[in-house]
């Protein structure tokens, strides 16, 4: 019992030894997509700022498969030790959950939660002849033709397709799910008029209906953006609880010694308080958490209620990724 004890004792001291000096050398960011995405533009300005206040670089390194899962999964089973971070998001953490039979890991129990940053609107618009020009109309003319129209996404279960299934749930309508592979050639197809609406990301939604190829219909947020401050949201018209954005959320391992929870989330924060970088990140369409949602409880919670919520729609429309 004794050697147990000291045993046990040994293993503490160098956990809390680790944990102080921290960090001594450089971190891994996983982004589990692309490079070149939404997700990854985001993870390499917070990168580079983190990485000055903590005194060591983090190096971003993307591992894109199985919709972020794969790497998700990799910074599951790392080592807690604080030098490999993931950034993940609603897809790899809330609508994986439910999309599929088996996913790889429970993102509510198999991470360390650090802290909550940013949050990406997504845009209702529609092909720049539809017959309606706010959301009150739009609802009106979906629920009178719905049987003869298409929706678009980037694919099943993508960032695209869970918030118009959300808001097609709330008006009661079943209008046919088109999915492309990828927010491009859906977005190509509905400036051609051959789709009727889709939810998309602010970013090239809003830059699409400034230029008039498409309608903008409504901000599917709690606030107006920057990017497009004239298209009220959805609430603003009358439609609630349609708020829908992807987020992003960074997690370390299962087990990461709370002072480094402690010392990344600082940095996290301060990082995402520093005007140069608040302005880049806004400049491209994404909202800034606010102080009182960064903190590692509060994302803990976020992840849980949102696999939940999510997990509702899923359900309720019958979708698999599987």
């Amino acid at each position: 019992m004794k050697r147990l004890y000291l045993a046990a004792l040994c293993v503490f001291a160098s956990v809390q030894a680790r944990a102080d000096d921290w960090p001594s050398r450089l971190i891994t960011l996983i982004v589990p997509f692309a490079a070149g995405g939404g997700v990854d533009l985001s993870a390499r300005i917070q990168a580079q700022r983190m990485g000055e206040l903590l005194g060591q670089p983090i190096v971003v390194e993307n591992v894109g498969a199985a919709a972020g899962m794969a790497g998700s999964l990799r910074v599951a089973k790392a080592d807690p030790d604080g030098y490999t971070l993931l950034i993940g998001n609603s897809g790899t953490h809330a609508y994986s959950q439910s999309l599929y039979k088996h996913p790889l890991y429970n993102s509510v129990t198999d991470f360390t939660p650090i802290g909550l940053a940013t949050e990406s609107p997504r845009i209702l618009i529609a092909r720049k002849d539809f017959p309606a020009d706010n959301l009150k109309e739009f609802v009106a003319y979906v629920k009178a033709n719905q049987s003869g129209m298409q929706f678009a996404s980037a694919g099943v279960g993508s960032g695209t397709h869970l918030p118009c299934v959300l808001i097609n749930l709330a008006l009661g309508v079943n209008v046919t799910h088109v999915p492309y592979r990828g927010e491009a050639p859906a977005q190509q197809d509905l400036i051609g008029g051959r789709i009727d609406y889709m939810c998309s990301t602010i970013q090239t939604g809003a830059a699409l209906a400034k230029q008039g190829t498409v309608k903008g219909i409504a901000v599917m947020a709690p606030r107006r953006v920057r990017i497009i401050a004239d298209l009220p949201t959805s609430g603003e018209q009358g439609v609630s609880g349609v708020e829908a954005s992807v987020w992003n959320a960074f997690f370390l391992p299962p087990k990461a010694p709370p002072a480094i929870v402690q010392k990344l989330n600082k940095a996290m924060s301060d990082a995402l308080d520093d005007p140069a970088l608040r302005e880049r990140l806004e400049s491209v369409g994404l909202e800034i958490a606010a102080p009182e949602r960064r903190s590692p409880d509060y994302l803990k919670r976020f992840v849980a209620d949102e696999v939940d919520r999510w997990a509702r729609v899923v359900h309720a429309a019958g979708i698999s990724a599987d």
